[in-house]
C-alpha cells in the first residue's frame, strides 16, 4: 500500500523569502525519503492554499504536517477544518514541530551562527496566540533552550497577541543586568515578525529555524507519529495522553533525535 502524502502546511507571507524556504525544507524532506510524496499547502497569503493541495491529491490517504510551533488556532481548527473539506481524502493531522529538542537544537546552532556567546541571556521570539496552549508550548520551548544553553535566562516573548512583547522582555532582562541579550528567532521562516523582533535585538539576532536538516528530519517524525494513529476519524489529532504515559515526549524523544 502506497504510504500516505505527506502535506506541509506552512502560515504563508508575503515575505518571498517565506516560500522559498519552506520549498528548500521540503527539498531536505524528500532527500531523506525519497519515495515519500510530498507537497506544500499554505493557510494563507501563498499559493497553493491549503483547500487547493488537497483538492489536487488523487483520493487516497494524506497526513498534514503543520510547519507551526504550537497548538494555536491554525492547528486546532483551520487544519481539521480542510481535512473535512477533501471528503476524498483520509486525512491525519499531525502534532506541531514544537515544543521539541530538536528545535532546541536548531535554536541553538542558529544562535551559534548569529555570534551567540554562552552566558549570555536570550529572548525567545515568537509570533504569539490568544490560545493559551500556544503560549504554553512556546514557554516549554523556552525552558528546554535554556537547559540546553547551559541554564542562561531564556524569556519566551511575542511579535503579537500574547504577552509579554519582545521588547519588554528586553527591558525586564536588562533591569536583571543582561545588556547584550541575544534574540532567538522561533519562526520557521523570515517574515515581517521575524524581521521585527531581530530589529529590537541589543545583541545577536538569530536567523529563523529554516531549512534546517534537524528541522526536516523533524517534520518527518511528526509524519510518523501521526501516521501511527488510526485513520478512521478525519483531522483527528494526535492524542497527547499517549506519550505521557512513558514520560514528557521532549525528553523520551531526546534520546532519539
Amino acid at each position: 500500500m502506497q504510504q500516505p502524502t505527506l502535506v506541509a502546511v506552512a502560515h504563508g507571507s508575503r515575505d518571498p523569502r517565506a516560500l522559498h524556504t519552506a520549498s528548500a525544507l521540503l527539498d531536505r524532506v524528500r532527500d531523506l525519503r525519497p519515495r515519500l510524496r510530498v507537497r506544500l499547502g499554505h493557510i494563507e497569503l501563498n499559493e497553493p492554499l491549503l483547500d487547493t493541495a488537497l483538492a489536487d491529491l488523487d483520493p487516497g490517504r494524506a497526513v498534514l504536517v503543520p510547519l507551526l510551533l504550537g497548538r494555536g488556532h491554525h492547528v486546532k481548527h483551520d487544519l481539521p477544518g480542510a481535512a473535512a473539506r477533501a471528503p476524498h481524502l483520509r486525512v491525519r493531522v499531525a502534532a506541531p514541530l514544537g515544543p521539541h529538542p530538536l528545535l532546541v537544537e536548531v535554536l541553538r546552532d542558529r544562535l551559534l551562527e548569529a555570534g551567540w556567546v554562552p552566558g549570555t541571556a536570550v529572548v525567545l521570539a515568537a509570533a504569539g496566540s490568544r490560545d493559551p496552549d500556544s503560549a504554553a508550548d512556546t514557554r516549554r520551548t523556552a525552558a528546554l533552550l535554556s537547559e540546553r544553553l547551559g541554564g542562561v535566562p531564556v524569556v519566551a516573548a511575542y511579535a503579537c497577541a500574547a504577552a509579554p512583547g519582545v521588547p519588554e522582555a528586553l527591558r525586564a532582562l536588562a533591569a536583571c543586568g543582561h545588556h547584550r541579550t541575544a534574540v532567538a528567532s522561533y519562526f520557521t521562516a523570515p517574515g515581517r515578525f521575524a524581521t521585527q523582533c531581530a530589529a529590537t535585538a541589543p545583541g545577536p539576532a538569530a536567523d529563523p529555524l529554516g531549512a534546517h536538516p534537524a528541522l526536516a528530519r523533524l517534520v518527518l517524525r511528526r509524519y510518523d507519529a501521526a501516521l501511527a494513529g488510526r485513520f478512521g476519524r478525519p483531522g483527528a489529532l494526535p492524542r497527547p495522553a499517549a506519550a505521557a504515559r512513558s514520560g514528557h515526549p521532549d525528553q523520551r524523544e531526546l534520546a532519539t533525535a
